[in-house]
């Protein structure tokens, strides 16, 4: 019997390239998106197993559509051998404009609540079981705050955070924790940004070297690798030197500029 994976945000970009990834290695995929009609029309059109695969519409942004998904894909399809929380949102904001507080709650819903909640329902059987990998798409972004970043940042480090947490309280009990976090991806989140992306790696190999830090079991990872040194380095700068490299930089755009 094939291994199972179940993935949130299936329907482009990181999430898509990791389903497709876990399907030729084998794994039955439990498709998770909002858009349940373009996840159907890209397993119709890559040739996909209609015994290898269910799709399930739910918005983590809202708790009881994605635990009730994770529900039925556990009355479906059983517990999965690896579960993706992937589905996240990153929209600049600026909090002195009343709306923008609106989006920074939504970020946080879809990219923190909603990763919780995808994880929720399939803690206990997997303990259960002795087996099985949870893994939360944080980002390099997380590691320190980015001028008009503000909910797409502090939402990663609160993933980057959470994971740990639940990597600390899943110890010894066959379950991994993994965090992943990617450096700029060549994924329609980030096609639109206005300022240069460093190391910008191809979807489909961070897909792969995913696929094998997911299987080592390693609890961090910032891929591409080059992106975790910048990250550490800026880490250790000092405020005042980090506050005047960053003056001036493009900011991500906000609802309004789109």
């Amino acid at each position: 019997m094939s291994k199972l994976i179940f993935v949130t945000g299936a329907s482009s970009g990181i999430g898509q390239a990791l389903a497709w990834r876990y399907y030729q290695a084998g794994y039955t995929l439990a498709l998770v998106a909002r858009r349940a009609e373009e996840m159907q029309s890209w397993a119709d059109k890559n040739g996909l197993d209609p015994s290898r695969y269910q799709i399930y519409s739910a918005d983590v942004a809202v708790v009881d559509s994605i635990v009730s998904a994770t529900q039925l894909c556990l009355e479906h399809q059983g517990v999965p051998d690896v579960v993706i929380a992937n589905a996240g949102v990153s929209i600049g904001i600026d909090s002195a404009v009343r709306g923008d507080l609106d989006v920074l709650a939504r970020t946080f819903a879809i990219n923190n609540v909603g990763l919780a909640a995808t994880f929720h329902a399939f803690i206990d059987p997997m303990v259960r079981r002795g087996s099985g990998a949870l893994v939360g798409i944080g980002s390099v972004a997380g590691i320190r705050g980015l001028p008009g970043h503000g909910a797409y940042c502090a939402s990663k480090a609160g993933v980057i955070g959470y994971c740990e947490s639940l990597r600390g309280e899943l110890h010894d009990s066959g379950v991994k924790v993994v965090t992943i976090c990617p450096g700029y991806i060549d994924t329609p989140l980030t096609q639109h940004n206005r300022y240069s992306m460093p190391f910008l790696m191809k979807v489909d190999v961070f897909a792969d070297k995913a696929l094998d830090t997911i299987a080592a079991g390693d609890s961090y990872r910032v891929i591409p690798w080059q992106m975790g040194v910048v990250a550490k380095l800026l880490r250790v700068l000092p405020n005042w030197l980090y506050d005047k490299v960053l003056s001036g930089r493009p900011r991500k755009k906000r609802v309004t500029d789109h």
